[in-house]
């Protein structure tokens, strides 16, 4: 199933790029924006409270988490103004590499679902 899925995600992402326009006006920026951010910070949240419980589910909230900060590094950049606007989406988008990259290892460590020190 996922499989036909990705194969027929094909031809929507030719009929998008095809399609869309270069700058669009947007509605609810803000909302959009900040929603991302509640929702990165809530994945942080509930795999450090989940993790410090030594619960296993701490590496499903990982994995999730760790997307959500990619594509939020992806929107930072892609949507960013040339100049200091950009720079400050590169320095966003590290910082979140970051995120993603600690939420990916506890994702898969072994010792995911007992983070507890010790």
């Amino acid at each position: 199933m996922l499989g036909t899925a990705a194969l027929g995600l094909v031809p929507w992402m030719v009929l998008l790029a095809r399609t869309l326009p270069a700058s669009p006006e947007v509605r609810n920026w803000q909302v959009a924006w900040v929603g991302v951010d509640i929702l990165l910070a809530a994945g942080c949240a509930a795999t450090a409270v989940l993790g410090s419980r030594g619960h296993g589910y701490a590496r499903l909230t990982a994995s999730a988490t760790a997307a959500v900060a990619v594509l939020d590094a992806w929107f930072d950049i892609t949507t960013s103004l040339p100049g200091a606007d950009l720079l400050q989406a590169y320095v966003c988008a590290a910082a979140e590499a970051a995120v993603a990259g600690a939420c990916v290892f506890l994702a898969v460590s072994k010792r995911a679902g007992s983070m507890r020190p010790g």
